[in-house]
């Protein structure tokens, strides 16, 4: 199996296939690399991509520890990958968790970025429902503890935004579901601990967003509601960022509308790389409605 060793010593599983410019997935807490299949197999027709597990998810190694789980430590993840495959710039790609990953690792290292995509970001970030966001982060913690893994993933895997997956494609689903029981429950409820609960919101990030001229593509699904807000007012903050909203879709829009989602990332890419993708016109922030 192929690994990389991140400079803290923990061991990530990753996939490759395709040649061209880098792209990297980054998963959402979830999946894991095999949540991408469908854009692997779309994608590697032109470019170099690399799907990893992040810690705590097998293959890749699940430290004991809890302070081996955090959102720096999910960034600098990424850097690793980026440096011991020797890929210089790369375009990133992350669902939820990922999104965050993705996005913060855009803020801190954008000379190691081509483009970000964001996707489904946005869990917890309104400041109104923090405490309420980790308390329900704890609470499914304790469930991945202390449940049956098929029991705690199905729970997870039918919240709000996740039956919109159920009712499109009830197979695809049970897919989902079934590599979500397989998950570390030690892993599970460690990130959802250490990365998640202790995130800071998005909102926090306002001032470094404002600054980030990244080719930045934001994308949700319209009944994703914890993510809607946020995905608009990261629109608005990023001058570099576009916003697509995917209709009658929930959180994991790569899994319900992988034709769409694939068609919107490939078009930007394409943008990116032609030279297209150019920062907000000011002239449309004068605040005037006509």
């Amino acid at each position: 199996m192929p690994y990389i060793t991140t400079q803290n010593g923990v061991k990530l599983y990753y996939e490759e296939a395709g040649a061209g410019l880098p792209l990297v997935f980054v998963h959402e807490f979830a999946g894991d690399h095999r949540s991408y299949e469908a854009q692997m197999r779309h994608f590697a027709r032109r470019y170099r991509c690399v799907a990893f597990n992040a810690r705590g998810y097998p293959p890749s190694d699940v430290p004991a520890d809890p302070a081996s789980y955090s959102q720096e430590h999910a960034r600098d993840d990424i850097l690793a990958i980026l440096d011991v495959l020797g890929l210089d710039r790369a375009h990133v790609v992350g669902i939820s968790m990922g999104g965050f990953a993705t996005l913060h690792f855009g803020l801190n290292y954008p000379g190691r970025v081509r483009s970000l995509v964001v996707a489904g970001c946005g869990y917890g970030a309104d400041p109104a429902c923090r405490t309420q966001f980790q308390e329900e982060a704890e609470a499914a913690a304790r469930r991945f503890e202390t449940r049956d893994p098929n029991e705690s993933a199905r729970a997870y895997a039918l919240g709000p935004t996740r039956v919109q997956f159920q009712n499109k494609d009830p197979r695809g689903w049970g897919e989902f579901r079934a590599m979500l029981a397989e998950h570390s429950t030690l892993g599970s409820a460690l990130t959802l601990r250490g990365v998640q609960k202790l995130r800071p919101s998005l909102y926090d990030l306002i001032p470094a967003m404002r600054q980030m001229t990244v080719p930045t593509l934001i994308m949700t699904g319209d009944e994703d509601d914890p993510c809607l807000e946020a995905s608009l007012m990261m629109k608005r903050m990023i001058p570099s960022a576009a916003l697509s909203v995917l209709p009658r879709t929930g959180h994991a829009l790569n899994l319900e509308e992988p034709v769409a989602f694939n068609t919107c990332v490939s078009d930007f890419f394409h943008q990116v790389e032609a030279g297209r993708w150019t920062l907000r016109d000011p002239r449309s922030l004068s605040g005037s409605i006509l």
